[in-house]
């Protein structure tokens, strides 16, 4: 996989159940290829779904090497923390409206948003704005401050 001139899976698909775990693949794939572009690996999401599942970025990146997704699925199954299926659609869900943490954070994100649509203040999370970023389609969400 070449990230230099295609995009990762979105973080929305899913393998296994888990929402991301397709990007961390495409992306381990690009980094053992030297193709990862401007993409990074292991990343802070990749980073909590590692936390999440109780794997390391070096024994994930290990796995890839060599294996198709339901080879590396197969893996993951039997070394990853085992969780509950409620716990699992929360972290999914958890992952799928992260937003920024920090002042700094959320400055980064509003220069990267703006840049490619201003008027897209309904993207608060990062899964949203990594869709528009790689030109996928992000519905437009209600916004809850106007609301009434």
């Amino acid at each position: 996989m070449d990230l230099r001139v295609q995009f990762p899976r979105s973080v929305r698909e899913k393998i296994g159940g888990y929402v991301h775990l397709a990007r961390m693949i495409d992306k381990c794939r690009a980094s053992l290829a030297g193709t990862l572009g401007d993409y990074l690996y292991p990343c802070p999401l990749d980073n909590r779904l590692l936390d999440f599942t109780g794997l390391t970025a070096d024994q994930f990146i290990h796995a890839v090497e060599s294996r198709t997704d339901q080879d590396i699925l197969d893996w993951f199954r039997t070394v990853a923390t085992s969780r509950s299926p409620a716990d699992l659609e929360n972290w999914n869900e958890m992952m799928l409206t992260l937003g920024p943490d920090s002042e700094d954070k959320r400055a980064h994100f509003t220069k990267i948003r703006d840049g490619i649509d201003s008027t897209r203040t309904d993207i608060t999370g990062w899964a949203d704005l990594l869709d528009l970023e790689e030109q996928r389609f992000v519905p437009i969400r209600k916004n809850s401050a106007s609301s009434v």
